[in-house]
């Protein structure tokens, strides 16, 4: 079986490319860290690629330093460059990708100033039922208490 989980940090924001056949692609690396005893810690990072609609919104809602929860499957790719040198890359091949850090409230609010700005009337924050469950917004509370907005979980599937 090959699955990968994986929950860690974004080290860049994505870039999202398309394809001359309409496909759409974003990657990005996950920093990792490995818990070795008396608190020494070792980062691992890890070239994570996501395809389609997931690869839309990930490149829409996803940015340097967010916590993430990947599930994939890893893939090595290889291939001979120009100089006839073997290279190989192994890379996570997203199937679900779920935010954990959340947006900050003073990003929405940068958000909505800047749609006032530019005098688009609708919310950027406002999101369609339809919208909503096919990516799965979710609030979720911190500690057992009241869920602020602080606390919001982007499910990406």
């Amino acid at each position: 079986m090959n699955k990968v989980l994986l929950t860690g940090r974004l080290t860049r924001d994505p870039e999202l490319r398309s394809l001359a056949s309409g496909s759409s692609v974003a990657t990005f690396a996950v920093a990792t860290n490995e818990f070795r005893g008396n608190g020494k810690e070792r980062a691992e990072y890890h070239n994570v690629v996501v395809w389609d609609r997931l690869a839309q919104v990930c490149g829409q809602y996803l940015g340097k330093g967010q916590q993430v929860a990947i599930e994939g499957r890893l893939q090595t790719r290889q291939w001979d460059d120009d100089r006839g040198t073997r290279h190989w890359k192994t890379e996570v091949v997203a199937t679900s990708v779920e935010m954990l850090s959340g947006r900050r409230k003073r990003d929405y609010e940068a958000d909505s100033l800047a749609a006032q700005a530019a005098g688009d009337t609708t919310d950027p924050n406002d999101i369609s039922s339809n919208e909503a469950a096919e990516i799965g917004v979710v609030t979720v509370a911190d500690s057992g208490d009241a869920a602020t907005s602080d606390d919001e979980v982007l499910v990406l599937a």
